[in-house]
This record gives C-alpha cells, structure tokens and sequence, in this order.
C-alpha cells in the first residue's frame, strides 16, 4: 500500500515527452489502483468552490473584463483542504479527489466567461430573456462542450501526448502532484501562487494591466 502511494506522488518522466513508437504512458495513478475519487465530499467542496468563484469571476468579468482562472487557485485549496479532512475525518482526500474538486470548481470560469460576455447583448437589444432561458442557455452550452470534447479526447490527450503543452492543464498538474507529497514543497506552492495572484490584483489596482 504504500509502495504504491508513493508512485502517485511523482511524474512519469515521459509525462511531457513525445512517446517513442510503442511507448506507451503510465498514469500517475494506475489503473490497478482504486483510491476514493467521486465521494460525496469531493462533490460537496467542488460545488462549493463553483458557487464561490462562479461569482468571483462573474464580478471581476463584469468590473475589468478579465475572468479569473479558477482551476488553479481552487487545486491549490483542494490541497489545503486535504489536510483539514485528515484533521477532522482521519483521511487525507486522495489524489483523485482532489481532481475532481478541482474540474467541478474550475467550471466557474469557463462557464460565466460564456455568460457575461454574450448575455448582456441580449439586454442591450431589449429582449430580456427570462431567468429560467439564461440558466437553460449556459447548461446547453456546457453540455454542448463536454460532447464535443469527448470524440478529441482520445487524439489531443494520448495521440499528441507531449506535443502540445497545455499550460493550465500542466501547472493544475504540478500543483495537486506536489500536493500529494506535502511538507515544504506543498507550502512553497500555496505561497508562491498566492504571492502572485497578489501582485496581479495589485497591478490590475493600479491599472496597469
């Protein structure tokens, strides 16, 4: 057991490389494994965490047209959070946990960027939709993207493995995996990405940005 704990706390080193020709890629955690991922509280805090940011993002978009990126600072509070359930519950979220609290959350941005910048013209042209036709609007389309991400799934994640560099993608990566080790590395990621979301609200305050 922990042997394989151990292997979910680091990268394969091919995990930003081009696969040779019969290489293939062993997740950071296998298949074997069955560690809790979708568990009523992955669920519950990755709710939450929509709401709160749905309205942060929805704010900042309206106030600065600029929607926050809530995927990362969310991964990051998931790991926070994974220590406060050892506290109270006895058991650290697991990896995978984490990663859904992290893709429920992060919907806030992607979903209220699509809201805020399309919806208001509707206003402005005066045919105020009703609210039931705004909430329909934003569930299609978050359907509509999930459906159409399914059939690229397989060529954009496995067929261009280390091709493309998704940089969200990997820094939410690096976050939750040197989450998973703890000690010093987890709170050099916390301080660091709040650091930095710091600098960037005080140089939108300033306008500089």
């Amino acid at each position: 057991m922990n042997e394989n704990e151990n292997e979910t706390k680091s990268l394969p080193e091919n995990a930003y490389l081009p696969l040779a020709a019969g290489e293939s890629y062993k997740p950071v955690v296998p298949a074997e494994q069955t560690p809790p991922e979708l568990t009523g509280r992955s669920v519950g805090w990755g709710v939450v965490f929509c709401i709160v940011f749905t309205v942060a993002s929805a704010y900042s978009g309206l106030k600065v047209g600029q929607v926050m990126e809530a995927a990362i600072p969310i991964s990051i509070l998931a790991i926070g959070l994974a220590r406060l359930c050892e506290v109270l519950f006895g058991r650290r979220s697991s990896l995978l946990e984490n990663v859904i609290i992290t893709a429920i959350g992060g919907a806030a941005g992607a979903v209220v960027a699509g809201a805020i910048f399309t919806l208001p013209a509707l206003y402005i042209l005066n045919l105020d939709p009703h609210p039931v036709q705004t909430i329909f609007i934003c569930l299609a389309g978050g359907v509509l993207g999930v459906l159409f991400l399914i059939p690229l799934r397989r060529y954009f994640v496995r067929e261009m493995h280390g091709k493309l560099p998704y940089p969200e993608g990997t820094a939410i990566t690096e976050v939750l995996v040197t989450g998973e080790k703890g000690g010093s590395q987890a709170m050099l990621s916390m301080w660091t990405s709040g650091l930095c979301r710091w600098c960037r609200d005080w140089r939108i305050g300033r306008g500089w940005c």
